[in-house]
């Protein structure tokens, strides 16, 4: 099952049923396929086409691959998406995954993909969300396995570092929570003297 990759990049499609009409295209390493000419290979490439939703990618995957539920590395980047559908979430096998030059937007779209257990490398970089602060740190607290993203190592350090930011981007926001709760409750509330201590919201109710 370690053929190389069924390459379909470069195929002008705009969806991914798309591909089901196209041949791969063949590289130095030859496609082995079994009895009924289903490849032998856990890779698949969909790359620099125009791809904006992942509809269908599933029957692609059963067209395409002798054992699709095997999947470790898909390679979606140069297309046109814009948020994690959620059947990549179904991709239980999946190590490898390519996501950079598309249009996502939101980093919390990034949190979908914290179930996929076996999940170690990603690239997000070329996307809206690069530009957003704290992006790195986001993405290696949503994937906390992970060791590689955006094609450089994910280090100890930087997961320290990603898991103090999170703590302290928590704080900030249960305190805006808190002071838009109580600009529009107690207008002679002092904010700043909860600033200081970690507060749930439930302890409002």
């Amino acid at each position: 099952m370690y053929g190389p990759p069924v390459d379909l990049s470069f195929k002008d499609i705009s969806r991914v049923t798309g591909a089901l009409s196209e041949v791969p295209q063949r590289g130095v390493r030859p496609y082995q396929t079994n009895s009924k000419g289903k490849y032998l290979s856990c890779s698949l490439r969909l790359s620099n086409n125009s791809i904006a939703d992942l509809a269908g990618l599933q029957h692609a995957l059963h067209h395409f691959l002798a054992q699709p539920s095997k999947l470790g590395w898909l390679d979606l980047s140069f297309n046109k998406i814009m948020s994690i559908d959620p059947v990549l979430c179904e991709l239980t096998e999946l190590r490898v995954l390519y996501l950079h030059g598309n249009a996502i937007w939101n980093v919390s779209e990034v949190d979908k993909l914290g179930g996929l257990q076996c999940l170690h490398t990603i690239t997000l970089h070329g996307n809206a969300i690069e530009t957003e602060k704290g992006y790195r740190n986001h993405v290696i607290c949503a994937l906390p396995q992970l060791k590689k993203m955006d094609f450089s190592a994910v280090t100890r350090e930087q997961r320290v570092l990603a898991n103090v930011w999170r703590h302290c981007y928590n704080r900030d926001e249960n305190t805006k929570f808190l002071l838009m709760l109580t600009s529009s409750t107690a207008p002679d509330y002092d904010p700043a003297s909860t600033v200081s201590k970690p507060v749930c919201p439930s302890d409002l109710v």
